[in-house]
């Protein structure tokens, strides 16, 4: 199982709507707003690090409000 970290910084005022966004896909494990430099944590497991890409870059990259994200892989 290959699990990532997901780093997202959202547009002023969405952070909410990321966050219900985010808990409706599957493979997305725990969502946590948090403070500092980025809005929202998500944790992502797959059974590859290339499913996890395409969960990524189809699945949550498209969320309306999501400005930007970092995927740090689990090592």
């Amino acid at each position: 199982m290959a699990k990532a970290f997901i780093l997202i910084e959202t547009v002023v005022g969405r952070t909410k709507e990321v966050d219900a966004g985010l808990k409706q896909i599957k493979g997305v494990e725990s969502v946590d707003m948090v403070t500092g430099p980025y809005d929202v944590i998500a944790v992502v497991e797959a059974e590859t690090l290339g499913e996890i890409g395409d969960l990524v870059t189809e699945k949550i990259h498209p969320i309306d409000g999501i400005s930007r994200t970092v995927t740090c892989l689990s090592v």
